[in-house]
């Protein structure tokens, strides 16, 4: 991956003075119930950098990355899991993967999304319309990955992703997705939260954490202003057993080298063209992160 350089003075003043990015992993409820916490702004400031995103489409793939990374915490070793919607109205849909070591990475279906007109809130729900939500985990040594798809019902991604878990696993589950915005469009905080309730956990139980989760600010507004991660749950729950803290961060394990073997192994035919027609340099840009990687006529002539 290429990142793109955060060149806001504000937005890397901010970056200096706000805890690293990360997740916590815990249980509640005398380990019937487990959580995870997710704080994600440089994350997302570094791909809106990459992505060119505006508000809007910062808002809807940040609550993609922001998920993805919660979910992370049902994967480990080598395992990966996506988050993809497929959608009929102007966002058209987006796709979001976030392996167990904390990468995180994926797209806008449209970017910029098409308006008619500028938004009057930050509703996601009227550029989603009707459509699909797919969770797949890849896991390491697997013959193929698990895969799941309901409806959309909400055009919110933390409540549809609710629903999924509820529809295809039986499982109450509790969604918090969060980027906070300043007057100048900076997103100056966001975070996330999933709360999941395990085998053996009691209705009383989760209604109680349930009532704890909703006391919980703003998530991208308490990042925003310097919180961290461990007072927050210790702050919010009673009798948090914290597992363990995980890296989270924007990052696409794509490669000129990747690509190179990639232009290599196309057919002879295709190759003959490109050889012959260009276009000099030839680009390519991945999909997951916006990374452009040239090869000169010299290269492509080494290559093909």
């Amino acid at each position: 991956m290429i990142p793109a350089p955060i060149e806001s003075d504000k937005m890397i003043s901010q970056l200096e003075k706000i805890e690293r990015d990360g997740t916590t992993v815990f249980l509640l409820e005398d380990g019937t119930v487990r959580g995870t916490l997710i704080h994600g702004t440089r994350m997302i400031n570094q791909m809106r950098c990459n992505h060119q995103t505006g508000i809007l489409e910062t808002l809807a793939l940040g609550h993609g990355y922001l998920a993805c990374g919660l979910m992370t915490s049902m994967i480990k070793g080598d395992d990966r899991i996506s988050l993809h919607i497929e959608c009929g109205g102007p966002m058209g849909g987006l796709a979001a993967e976030a392996s167990a070591h904390g990468d995180i990475r994926g797209y806008l279906k449209h970017n910029p999304i098409p308006l008619e007109k500028p938004p009057e809130s930050f509703d996601l729900s009227p550029h989603m319309g009707p459509g699909f939500l797919t969770v797949t985990k890849y896991i390491q040594d697997a013959k193929q990955p698990f895969s799941g798809q309901i409806m959309l019902e909400h055009g919110s991604v933390a409540k549809d992703l609710a629903e999924y878990f509820f529809q295809s696993e039986q499982t109450r589950t509790l969604f918090f997705l969060s980027v906070q915005f300043d007057k100048q469009g900076e997103a100056v905080g966001s975070g996330g939260m999933f709360i999941q309730a395990l085998p053996g956990a009691d209705e009383d139980a989760l209604e109680r954490v349930s009532g704890q989760a909703m006391s919980v600010p703003s998530l991208g507004d308490y990042f925003s202003r310097g919180g961290r991660r461990h007072a927050l749950i210790e702050s919010t729950f009673s009798r948090a057993q914290i597992l363990a803290d995980r890296p989270a961060q924007f990052f696409c394990h794509c490669t000129k080298d990747y690509y190179s073997k990639y232009l290599a192994s196309l057919q002879e035919e295709t190759r003959a063209d490109i050889r012959e027609n260009g276009p000099f340099p030839l680009q390519i840009s991945c999909f997951n992160c916006s990374s452009v990687y040239e090869f000169t006529k010299e290269e492509l002539e080494n290559l093909l």
